[in-house]
């Protein structure tokens, strides 16, 4: 489930109008994992991916993030090295959030405060869950829920399945089969490019 569904819209936009946004392309690597965290960011528009890379390269997806979050802002409170690097997926508008920007919006709307510890729980849930999957379910599962978080209330999901392999700590032979047994139950269609949810209550079913 995305960290965000339940957060009133627009409650970090005022971030936003503080600070200029800064453009970014496809492919524009934010930030890099164990550099230190002088702010964290509002993502205006875009979609912005967070991952954490082996010594030996290998890549574990953490969060795809969309337009209206908040990202990596664990590292940020915490003042540790960041555990992960952030790529944009499309063009992106970012506004850095930084320690002045923080004191003067949460005490002009001591709610806010509230709003983020909220929030870097959710991250901890987030991690919690992603560390479950890894360690005790089956591959068709950890995709399908995987697939559920990107797109909750079903429809065409663009990705790669390189990409859910990246994300499900799978090879791309084990997602191959897991969306194979997928589709032949009519919860998801296969097609260039991505998949389509077709039945978003029988892959909850699924994933319990």
């Amino acid at each position: 489930m995305s960290r965000e569904l339940d957060f009133p819209a627009g409650i970090w936009e005022p971030f936003a109008t503080q600070r200029p946004p800064i453009r970014c392309s496809a492919g524009y690597l934010i930030y890099l994992q164990d550099t230190q965290a002088t702010c964290f960011y509002y993502l205006k528009s875009g979609r912005v991916k967070s991952f954490m890379q082996s010594e030996d390269g290998a890549e574990r997806i953490l969060h795809t993030y969309e337009a209206g979050s908040l990202f990596g802002e664990a590292s940020f409170f915490d003042g540790l090295p960041r555990v992960s690097s952030a790529v944009a997926l499309t063009p992106c508008e970012i506004v850095p959030i930084d320690r002045e920007l923080v004191i003067a919006e949460v005490s002009q709307n001591p709610d806010l405060a509230l709003a983020m510890l909220k929030y870097l729980a959710r991250t901890v849930r987030l991690l919690s869950s992603q560390v479950d999957d890894m360690a005790f379910r089956p591959v068709p599962q950890r995709v399908a829920k995987y697939l559920l978080s990107l797109s909750p209330s079903g429809g065409a999901v663009r990705i790669s399945q390189d990409g859910i392999a990246a994300a499900v700590s799978a090879s791309r032979v084990s997602v191959s089969r897991a969306l194979g047994h997928l589709e032949e139950n009519g919860w998801l269609k296969r097609s260039y490019g991505g998949v389509t949810l077709l039945n978003t209550k029988e892959l909850r079913l699924f994933c319990l």
